[in-house]
């Protein structure tokens, strides 16, 4: 994987077994000046090696509050804190802990997942194990009639290497790189603003080996099976989706499939010979051997009952209590009898024998579980030890109240103190924990207990095929399930134990391991008691204050025996300091029950160099395997001290392939292992394919080790399917016969058998993680993590790692805990040296690596890591880390192929490919302009003015609303037109203006504006309405109004005294150069005179005004209206919604530009209606003020815009029954129009109906308008005709440009609502943006649009209308080239549906996809932001609004977080994963920030460009940005 290193950096040569011995003090020589091992050393070199090429990562930019979260005040004393799943570390009360602070956790514990899970089968018969006889021979019935020793010359193990290193070294360079998902260019990271630093040990060597070319033949199969490959052909075609019936003529082309990894042709595969089963010796029977263990305690307890059993520490480490044997065998029968008798009455006892009691004992606290375990089994029930429940919210808690449910105990029992430490409710009451069943809680000491009456004696029977006891095990997934163990399978395994470990009479034994469950209860609890043992336990608590106490107390009691794990071993390195009293000669055996770990060979070579000088032989060290399901699988013997221990150097990559591979140390990439013995006496093992049909592996393949035996568990209680796949599985030879007519259990443990019969284990079915096609061990990435500088980063060596699945494969997450003194900088550093390792060394993309402040990730009872709710919270968002880093770009590499552009079909090929088809082309229109009314005489707004003020003088049209929801002012026709003269006046008099002059009005929404509008006709001049400075951020609001006075050289400026003020205030100055200002008019005191002559306009044609707007992309652009327009717009609206005078209407809409300035301004006078005018603004302090008025006044039709629904719906939603009370009654709405331009919210539009339903809101009466730049108003429901539609297409045929249109709640799909009715006068085409061609009926293309009330182009004062001519003067290059088109800029599509309109005939619904520029072209496929920020919005409860856009060809998502700055950089790789699931897109950039962040315009429209501007120019003040690399 990694080239050979240079001679100066070369690590380790050669190691054969001498070269071993002398090089052993070399290979822990890093234990003295500074700790190391050969992992790390391989660690660092490949680190090393990246520092050669620099590469710019850009450094995530956090906000200094959240910087500051994971200071010293986070750091909690080191109590309840872990190494491991099962126990923590040493704690910061030792003398000289300060040592051990800064001394590495890399040799961590094994705190990864626990043992193997298994999948669920349901046809399932009982347990075919338990009629298993206790045949200790059962191996002379294996089909394979040699199986001694010899047959195990191992082809792997003795070949020599250069196939190996052929596969890893010579190809590297030839491995295909991953497809590139971005197309930006290795330059581009230069160009990114925001902090970046350049990393030196930072360089992405990225090999990616599942992607190289596929085979010639299918998929990778060898040559060699032609036909089988043509049948996996034609699998492959069966499983392939089905493609759509074509109803077009060209191929539909969005069946995305995801890249299927192809197998790397250079793989290495399994070469061996198939593997024979391998017995252990005969299990031989001794005479004196207890025929159960019930009768070897009654044994000893009458014939030695002064023989001490168990001595308990305190956490001082002085004999807290010494029981014997005589103590044992008395109090166990008290408690047996209590159990039978004294619970529940005489005729219902609560305890039958076979009933399942759980056991819940502290771990200081061994005395007392030794006796109830012992009494139950006296009693004949089924002892369940659990960990005793800390909190009602303990992690995996629930799960363990399911496993004592499902084994329907009733009864727990647990000592005096614990019951006393037991949370209680404020009654003293021990409450019902989370998911457990309600529960007696018996105490079990003597004195709480009745003596049995002299008659009554416990009845011991030989062990038999009842249930013992039930160990319980946590799987991957965090479920807890019971093994349950046989009283045969109990005595079998102590005295396989007794024979393998040389156990003896009164022998001595120091337990440092948990006494419940595993090795610890099997030697410490059990095999003891068989041998009149005496074991002395270390209680946790003991460690964690000092490390040394088991080794002093090896010495103190001149053990003969001790059971540890390698954390217990690097802790005692650690905290050694050359003490007098203590020496480990007296050990004939040292039990290291991890032995299988990737960490355990350092640990136990560092301890025997230390050690040696104390008296420890080499030979003592003792390496077990086991799991919960076959108990003991392979211990080291004592008496193999002859020949050396076993040592594999395999090729990680070889693992990853499950092939062994011997490699040579000196390599990076790989993985030492070690034996763990031979299989246990009586006991036969195969090796078995992971998954599927238990196929017998080769030699040299890793599998998973199977077990054939009395001694192992029986089933998972209750759980017949999951049973029969462990427990009874018949391993199947090449041939197709069995094995052995005998089940065997299935271990969890993946390993191979080597040559003599040695048992190496290389990981565990639960850190099994699988990522394209190659198998990675969690504990070996957990290892590679924790040696990567400084090692003491990691907080106590707790790291946790799991997969996730995105995008139909597994990826690999790591969260660690930081120390709490660790800079921004170092854990940066920290993050980008552990992805380099684990890329170079496993080969594999790492997904995501979170860090989290030390002491907050999930605990087991024992104070490790608890791998399952770490995972659960990564995926609720609920790990709160301080620092992220996503790889997406490296490690995600099964995305679709980016989409090739096809060449354009041509425009006539279309026509004529729909003509064929039957396709109509889609075009649509609204009715006619028929010319009726009496205004519609007049040519122009200012004579229509005029009649209404004779005609109809005191007819009110306006009337404007205070906040309080009362009348400020109103307006007739007499009283507008009046003030409109004298406007004029002003304009003629004091501005000396000529006719056709541009004048700007900056007026809050209200009367006045109106009255300056017609004044302005009245003159002459060309108004253009102008949105007033904010007084309370006039520094980013001013810019915009000085921008369009001087875009639209305005001759001058008219507005109130209080703007007038604004614009001459200190703010301004400092804002905006107000010396070239035109001059401004303040209209507050109009003189009292009429102007000599109103101005009438001879050309309709001419300009009425100029609507300037600022488009979501951050475009300003005025647009020129002629009278002609504002009259053939206003008649178009007035037929639409049927106005007439004496009609209301209720407008609370901006009046500055589109169809709001219109309904605001115009429509009235045209239509003779009277227009309720609500400022928004007013909307804030007073959110019901609109729906208050509509009620009150009795509106029929109303208009608003998205920002006020959105108001509405999130201000009023929880006063829907005060407003109720307040008389709030909405069931004359005829029509809620919501006027837009971009495509209709739904899920707002929906909310609110949903909201307001109770209220008398008609669902129907809700609808949106649609407009855009070139014409102002296309769509508006009004108020006859259909109900607006609504389809849902496909949204990867979207992507491709086309429409495809699907069920409702189908995979993919998005619901669109049509956008009203288009108005009358309006005619509709729906043409290719490029060709220009027209296209037919539901296919996506560019809305074009043809009517009178068109714009007649964009004004710019700088001569650059040639540039967007096109916009309003288009035609079609086929077909009907004679009309003239405007474009709208907006793709949508046109579907004629089966409803009819009021004309009778069918009625054609337009639905708007969104705009063009806002579009984003990614990988080929065009993207619209709004779908994408949908599913980002959807991801979290707390993102309240998101904005995406493009930047450098990468995606760059912005969310708004409500909640504390603590959880901003849970939502990463939230995002990350959503975008990439549902739209097969990597987000190159998260930025988190504060809520009102995302600019949006008046309109409610996100100013995606403008945010942009500012995410470049660096002015959002993230609270935290992501890079994801």
């Amino acid at each position: 994987m990694a080239t050979r290193p240079s001679p100066g950096e070369r690590l380790l040569g050669d190691i054969t077994q001498k070269g071993y011995e002398k090089k052993r003090s070399k290979l822990i020589r890093a234990y003295f000046p500074h700790p190391g091992d050969v992992h790390s050393e391989a660690v660092q070199a490949v680190l090393a090696r990246h520092v050669e090429s620099n590469v710019a990562v850009p450094m995530p930019s956090k906000r200094r509050s959240l910087v500051v979260q994971t200071s010293m005040d986070a750091y909690t004393p080191p109590d309840s804190s872990s190494g491991s799943e099962e126990e923590a570390g040493p704690g910061n009360d030792m003398p000289g802990m300060e040592h051990w602070m800064t001394r590495p956790a890399h040799l961590g514990p094994a705190h990864l997942g626990s043992t193997s899970s298994s999948s669920s089968s349901t046809q399932s018969g009982g347990s075919g194990n338990a009629g298993r006889l206790a045949d200790s021979l059962a191996h002379t019935h294996l089909s394979h009639p040699h199986l001694a020793h010899a047959h195990l010359t191992h082809t792997h193990l003795t070949q020599s290497h250069h196939v190996s290193a052929h596969h890893s070294q010579t190809h590297h360079e030839n491995h295909s790189a991953p497809p590139d998902v971005t197309g930006y260019s290795s330059d581009s990271s230069h160009s990114r603003p925001h902090s970046e630093r350049h990393i030196g040990t930072i360089a992405r060597n990225t090999q990616k080996y599942g992607n190289a070319e596929r085979m010639e033949t299918g998929d990778g199969v060898p040559v060699s099976s032609r036909v089988s490959a043509k049948i996996q052909q034609l699998v492959n075609t069966l499983k392939m989706p089905r493609r759509p019936p074509l109803r077009e003529f060209f191929v539909d082309d969005f069946e995305e499939l995801l890249e299927v990894q192809q197998p790397d042709p250079k793989q290495p595969r399994p070469e061996g010979a198939e593997m024979l089963a391998v017995s252990g010796e005969a299990l031989g029977v001794v005479t004196n051997w207890p025929p159960s263990l019930e009768a070897a305690l009654q044994r000893w307890g009458t014939i030695s009952p002064k023989a001490p059993c168990l001595t308990s520490l305190d956490t001082t480490g002085k004999p807290l209590y010494v029981l014997t044997y005589g103590k044992l065998w008395s109090r166990s029968i008290k408690l047996a009898y209590n159990i039978l008798h004294k619970l529940g009455s005489k005729q219902e006892p609560m305890l039958r024998p076979g009933d399942r009691v759980a056991l819940v004992f502290p771990n200081n606290d061994p005395v007392a579980f030794m006796v109830a375990f012992y009494g139950c089994l006296l009693a004949e029930v089924v002892p369940v030890p659990i960990e005793v429940p800390l909190t009602r919210k303990d992690a995996g808690s629930q799960q363990i109240g399911f496993l004592l449910g499902s084994c329907g105990v009733t009864v727990a029992l647990t000592s005096d103190a614990c019951h006393k430490g037991l949370p209680k409710s404020a009654t003293g009451e021990i409450p019902q924990f989370r998911g457990w069943p309600k529960l007696l809680w018996f105490v079990t000491e003597s004195k709480h207990l009745s003596k049995p009456p002299r008659d009554w004696f416990p009845h011991i029977k030989d062990a038999n095929s009842d249930t013992a006891y039930i160990e319980y095990k946590t799987c991957k997934d965090g479920s807890v399930l019971g093994v349950t163990v046989m009283r045969i399978a109990l005595l079998t395994h102590c005295q396989s134990l007794t024979q393998s470990c040389g156990y003896t009479e009164a022998e001595t034994i120091v337990n440092v391991l948990d006494f419940k469950k595993d090795v610890g209860l099997w030697h410490g609890i059990l095999t003891s008691v068989m041998n009149m043992m005496h074991v002395i336990s270390v209680p946790y608590s003991l460690m964690k204050v000092n490390p040394l106490s088991w080794i002093q107390k090896v010495y103190h009691f001149k053990a003969k025996v001790a059971c540890v794990k390698s954390r217990d071993m690097h802790w005692a390195l650690v905290a050694h300091r050359e003490q007098k009293d203590i020496s480990l000669s007296s050990l004939r055996m040292l039990l290291v029950a991890d032995g299988s770990n990737p960490w355990s060979i350092s640990s136990c070579d560092a301890f025997l160099n230390v050690f040696q000088s104390k008296g420890l032989r080499s030979e003592v060290i003792c390496p077990c395997a086991s799991s919960p399901e076959a108990l003991t699988v392979a211990i080291r013997r004592l008496e193999d001290s002859s020949q050396p221990p076993g040592r594999g150097v395999l090729s990680m990559q070889g693992l990853s392939y499950s092939v062994v591979r011997v490699d040579t140390e000196e390599r990076l990439s790989v993985l030492t292992v070690q034996d763990v013995g031979t299989v246990m006496p009586g006991a036969v093992v195969c090796v078995v394919k992971p998954e599927g049909v238990p196929l017998l592996c080769k030699t040299d393949e890793i599998g998973e080790l199977c077990v054939c035996s009395v001694a192992t568990g029986t089933s998972y209680y209750g759980l017949t399917g999951m049973t029969k796949n462990t427990f009874e599985v018949f391993p199947v030879a090449s041939g197709g016969g069995l094995v052995s007519e005998y089940a065997f259990v299935r271990t969890g443990l993946l390993g191979f058998v080597g040559p003599g019969g040695l048992v190496f284990i290389s990981g565990k079915m639960d850190g099994l993680i699988m990522v394209s096609g190659r198998r990675h061990n969690a504990d070996d990435i957990v290892a590679t993590a924790l040696a990567v500088e400084p090692m003491k980063f990691v907080y106590r060596g707790r790291i946790a790692v799991f997969s996730v699945t995105v995008l139909r494969d597994e990826r690999i997450v790591v969260v660690a805990e930081q120390r709490p003194d660790s800079t921004e900088e170092d854990s940066f550093q920290w993050m980008s040296r552990v992805l380099q390792a684990i890329d170079s060394i496993h080969g594999v993309g790492v997904f995501c690596l979170g860090l989290v402040p030390a002491n907050t990730l999930p605990k087991t009872p024992l104070g490790g890591i608890h791998l399952s709710e770490t995972k659960q919270l990564y995926l609720e968002g609920g790990l709160h880390p301080c620092n992220v880093l996503m790889c997406p770009h490296t490690c995600v590499t099964n995305l679709p192929k980016p989409r090739q552009k096809q060449p354009e079909i041509g425009p006539a090929s279309v026509m004529v490919g729909n003509l064929v088809s039957g396709k109509r082309i889609a075009m649509a229109s609204g009715r006619d302009l028929g010319q009726t009314d009496d205004n519609d005489q007049f040519l122009f707004l200012s004579e229509v003015l005029q009649w209404r003020s004779q005609t109809t003088p005191d007819h009110i049209l306006y009337t404007l609303l205070s906040s309080r929801g009362l009348v400020s002012s109103s307006l007739t026709c007499l009283q507008l037109h009046k003030r409109a003269e004298r406007v004029a006046a002003l304009l003629l008099e004091r501005g000396g203006l000529q006719e056709g002059d541009h004048i700007a009005l900056v007026y809050p929404p209200g009367i006045d504006l109106i009255a300056a509008f017609y004044g302005c006709l009245y003159a002459g001049c060309v108004p253009i309405t102008v949105r007033p400075p904010h007084p309370q951020n006039i520094s980013t609001t001013l810019p915009t109004v000085k921008m369009i006075v001087e875009v639209s050289r305005s001759a001058c400026v008219m507005t109130t005294a209080v703007i007038c003020k604004l614009l001459r205030s200190k703010e301004a100055v400092a804002t905006v150069d107000i010396r070239n200002w035109p001059p401004v008019l303040d209209t507050d005191d109009l003189p009292k005179k009429k102007p000599p002559a109103l101005y009438k306009p001879c050309n309709p044609d001419a300009l009425a005004y100029l609507d300037f707007s600022v488009s979501t992309t951050g475009m300003l652009a005025g647009v020129q209206m002629s009278h002609n327009a504002v009259g053939a717009f206003c008649r178009s609206v007035k037929l639409q919604c049927e106005l007439y005078p004496s009609r209301e209407v209720a407008i609370c809409l901006d009046p500055y530009c589109g169809l709001g300035f219109v309904l605001w301004c115009l429509c009235s006078v045209y239509s003779g209606h009277q227009s309720i005018l609500i400022p928004p603004v007013e909307l804030e302090s007073n959110p019901a003020l609109w729906l208050l008025a509509v009620s009150q006044l009795r509106v029929r039709d109303t208009f608003c815009s998205y920002s006020v629904m959105e108001l509405c719906t999130k201000g009023l939603g929880l006063q829907t029954e005060a407003l109720k009370a307040r008389g709030l009654d909405l069931s004359r709405v005829r029509a809620c129009v919501v006027v837009a331009e971009e495509r209709p919210r739904m899920s707002l539009t929906h909310s609110f109906s949903k909201l307001f339903k109770d209220l008398g809101l008609h669902p129907r009466s809700v609808s949106t308008a649609f407009g855009c730049r070139v014409n102002l108003a296309i769509c508006l429901q009004g108020t006859s005709g259909p109900d607006p539609t609504t389809v849902y297409v496909d949204m990867r045929a979207l992507r491709h440009d086309r429409v495809r249109l699907v069920e409702r709640g189908s995979p993919h799909s998005l619901p669109l609502m049509e956008s009203g009715k288009i108005l009358p006068g309006v005619r509709i085409i729906i043409a290719n943006p490029e060709t220009k061609g027209p296209l037919g009926d539901s296919h996506l293309g560019e809305i074009w649009v043809h009517s009178a009330h068109n714009g007649s182009g964009y004004y710019s004062g700088y001569g650059e209308e040639v540039l967007q001519s096109d916009h309003f003067t288009s035609r079609l290059s086929f077909g009907d080239t004679s009309t003239v088109w405007a474009r709208t800029g907006y793709l949508g599509f046109l579907r004629r549906t089966e409803l009819t309109d009021a004309s009778g005939e069918r009625h054609d619904a337009l639905y708007v996809v969104g705009a063009l520029e806002e579009a984003m072209e990614l990988r080929g496929m065009r993207y619209h932001p709004i779908d994408i920020e949908t599913s980002v919005i959807r991801t979290h409860k707390n993102i309240m609004e998101c904005a995406v856009f493009p930047w450098t060809n990468l995606l760059v998502v912005v969310i708004e977080l409500e909640g504390s700055e603590q959880e901003a950089l849970d939502l990463v790789p939230m995002v990350t994963k959503a975008v990439l699931e549902e739209h097969y897109l990597i987000v190159g950039v998260v930025v988190v920030t504060d809520i009102g962040v995302i600019p949006i315009n008046s309109r409610g429209e996100k100013q995606r460009m403008h945010l942009r501007d500012g995410f470049l120019q660096d002015q959002l003040d993230p609270i935290y940005v992501a890079y994801n690399m």
